[in-house]
């Protein structure tokens, strides 16, 4: 269904920057507003800033509390136009990751966003995988776990260590992707508040 990982423009950083930087800017900014107006009970910002960010596209996005984690929620597959994902993720992680308490008021203006726009999934062998550059999901039965390209460099982690804890992610035994589990990756175009 997918190109196989020898595809030659699979594994190469391609199109580092999809996004302008105004492009990100109003990324971020509707991520920051779907949260304050969670907080105040409103509904989600429903108009596609440009046709660009209404393309279909899986997004994670992440939020970091004094340097800590504080939520993470995302879309691997394109299931819904750009700034919609966004604006639903950044609502989720603030509010329904099931690792934190909602984000409260005060919280919520300290929070720093990071958006991570993910490529389509695509099957890979494990000595292929880049640390840094691909991102991992884990899949064997009903079980699935997923870690995004920046974990394991944020961790100091080498391949095998990655595989691994894509396993565990997904409740697996940490060599499962030694056992037949199956393995797709993607890349990822990663930025955030400074």
């Amino acid at each position: 269904m997918f190109p196989h990982s020898d595809d030659p423009t699979f594994g190469v950083t391609a199109n580092p920057s999809d996004y302008s930087p105004s492009e990100r800017a109003e990324l971020l900014k509707l991520a920051r507003e779907s949260i304050e107006r969670a907080l105040r009970n409103e509904e989600i910002p429903a108009t596609a800033p440009s046709e660009h960010l209404a393309e279909m596209r899986g997004a994670f996005t992440t939020l970091h509390l004094n340097g800590k984690l504080r939520g993470c929620i995302g879309y691997v597959a394109a299931l819904q136009p750009l700034y919609q994902a966004v604006a639903e993720t950044a609502r989720a992680a603030a509010f329904d990751d099931p690792r934190f308490d909602p984000v409260s008021a005060e919280e919520a203006a300290l929070l720093k966003i990071e958006i991570s726009v993910l490529s389509q999934l695509k099957p890979i062998r494990p000595g292929d995988v880049v640390v840094g550059q691909h991102g991992l999901v884990v899949t064997m039965g009903h079980r699935r776990g997923l870690l995004l390209p920046q974990v394991p460099v944020e961790w100091a982690w080498d391949r095998e260590t990655f595989l691994s804890q894509t396993c565990l992610k997904a409740g697996l035994p940490p060599l499962a992707w030694q056992q037949g589990a199956e393995l797709q990756a993607f890349t990822a175009e990663v930025f955030g508040e400074e």
